[in-house]
This record gives C-alpha cells, sequence and structure tokens, in this order.
C-alpha cells in the first residue's frame, strides 16, 4: 500500500530520526548526553576530540532531527537530550549490537571448527 500524503510527513520525521544517528560520533555525543545532564559544548568537544566546526556540525544535525536541546547562558551553549527516550533508544541499540555481535562471533567460531575444504 503506498504512503498517503498524510503519512508522508510523520515517516520524514522519522526517517530524520534516525538522520541523526547515522554517524558514530553522533551516536557517542548522544551516549554522553544519555546520563541525564547538561553539558557545554567545550565538554563535549574535550570528551569527544573534535575540532569545534566540526562539533558544531553534527550537534546541528542532531538538533535539527529533535534529539537535543540547546540553551545559551552566558557565554557557553548547554545541550541536552530533548527526550529521555532518546537514552532509552540508544541503550536498546547496545543491547541489539551486543547479540549482534555476540551471534557473530559464535557463527565465526563454527565457522572456524568446519574441516578446511578438500579435507
Amino acid at each position: 500500500m503506498p504512503l498517503t500524503n498524510r503519512e508522508l510527513p510523520l515517516y520524514e520525521v522519522k526517517a530524520g530520526l534516525f538522520k541523526g544517528l547515522s554517524h558514530p560520533l553522533r551516536i557517542r555525543i548522544l551516549e554522553i548526553l544519555a546520563d541525564g545532564n547538561e553539558h557545554t559544548v567545550g565538554e563535549l568537544q574535550e570528551r569527544i576530540g573534535l575540532e569545534a566546526s566540526h562539533l558544531s556540525q553534527h550537534l546541528a544535525v542532531i538538533r535539527r532531527n529533535h534529539l537535543v536541546v540547546s540553551e545559551r547562558r552566558r557565554s557557553h551553549v548547554y545541550y541536552r537530550l530533548a527526550y529521555p527516550q532518546v537514552a532509552e533508544l540508544l541503550g536498546l541499540a547496545r543491547e541489539l549490537l551486543t547479540h549482534i555481535l555476540d551471534e557473530s562471533s559464535e557463527s565465526r567460531l563454527l565457522a572456524d571448527e568446519l574441516p578446511a575444504v578438500g579435507e
């Protein structure tokens, strides 16, 4: 069944959510913010080790896609997760990743135990 004009904007927002998650550094930023605290750009820069301009670009993407909110106070900009569910999503993704790695490791071990070709 094709998407309706009414449904399309919802899928665009959903795609934006995944776009915000589609880069390893953006995931790392979100994982840092998942502690529930606000962090300044300087703190994030120090923890991730990115140049300010690159960090700013990544923060803009995740802000534009409603994953974080920012607030300027005096000379600092503070970031925090927009919704607690973002931290839950990151936790589920970590759990899924663990399962995938476990399965692939087991598969790798099984493959390593197979007799060599021609034996």
